[in-house]
């Protein structure tokens, strides 16, 4: 599994807390204009934003139209409304470890343990921190690590902007997913699946910064098929995780909207931009449902 799929997997399903943290200097403020489409029908308007889960500070994006279609909204649409911490903490135990039986390390391929126990103690920790964990709650961890290290924050990301907008201006704030669904989607991988994920991200770590950067980059230029490609592309290496994490999402959400038309109203849905172009996307299932979606020029 190239760095693409973790970290998209990452970006894409940001569910998991990482185990530190360590914040960078905020950067000055840059002006990002991410893309934005619109479902509409004679009396329910639904705006679809893509978000990138972690940002660094400094970057304005919550204004112009993408701003005049949260505020003309009644409703705030998540991928996940995050449960309290401890509830949190909860089911990433119940479905992220493996109390007894072999350690992570012993799960992996002998040819793999010098490579992962390398990459963990690169990260300050020791070579064992993680040898309870299930491989894909290793990988996302070891993905998150250098990420926050270099300054991104959940904090800043769309979702807790949003969120934070949304409780202040008393809209309601609705998940089209629960919190232990989307760790589900990782835990029920099956464990082959979930080794490769694991052993693919400690190969390609050096690579999660710029990677990162450039999707950053992409997204804030509104360029979602740029976006898309590097998010999603090497995905299709392993079928069985595009499938569980991008593709069976995308049409269950893309059932939601065209659903959700049905009632009256203005709803903002924010979903990670992955979601939003490439094939198999939200727009694309869409189409195929007979409803039509255009990009906000702005």
């Amino acid at each position: 599994m190239n760095l693409r799929r973790p970290l998209a997997a990452l970006v894409a399903l940001l569910a998991t807390p990482a185990v530190a943290q360590t914040a960078a200097p905020a950067p000055a403020v840059t002006q990002a204009d991410p893309a934005l489409w619109v479902v509409k029908d004679a009396d329910t308007t639904i705006y679809l934003f893509g978000t990138i889960h972690v940002l660094k500070p400094g970057i304005a994006w919550f204004d112009d139209a993408v701003k005049t279609a949260f505020d003309s909204s009644q409703q705030l649409v998540l991928e996940m409304v995050a449960p309290d911490t401890p509830v949190m903490q909860a089911l990433v135990m119940k479905l992220g470890t493996a109390p007894a039986g072999p350690t992570l390390t012993e799960r992996l391929p002998a040819k793999d343990r010098p490579a992962y126990a390398k990459a963990v103690t690169g990260l300050g920790l020791p070579a064992a921190a993680f040898d309870r964990f299930q491989p894909w709650l290793a990988a996302t961890n070891l993905t998150l690590l250098p990420i926050l290290k270099l300054g991104y924050d959940p904090a800043n990301g769309p979702e807790t902007v949003l969120t934070a907008a949304a409780k202040s201006a008393g809209k309601t704030v609705i998940g089209l997913e629960t919190a232990e669904q989307q760790l589900g989607y990782f835990a029920k991988l099956p464990e082959n699946v979930q080794v490769k994920f694991l052993t693919s991200t400690v190969r390609d770590l050096p690579k999660v910064g710029p990677k990162l950067t450039e999707m950053v980059a992409d997204w804030s230029h509104g360029q979602p098929t740029a976006l898309a490609r590097s998010m999603n592309a090497d995905m299709q290496d392993t079928p069985e995780v595009a499938k569980v994490l991008l593709l069976d999402r995308n049409k269950r959400w893309a059932d939601w909207i065209k659903n959700r038309l049905d009632q009256p109203g203005v709803v903002f849905v924010a979903v990670g931009a992955g979601h939003l172009a490439g094939k198999g996307s939200v727009l694309e299932e869409l189409t195929k449902r007979h409803v039509a979606s255009k990009r906000v020029q702005y």
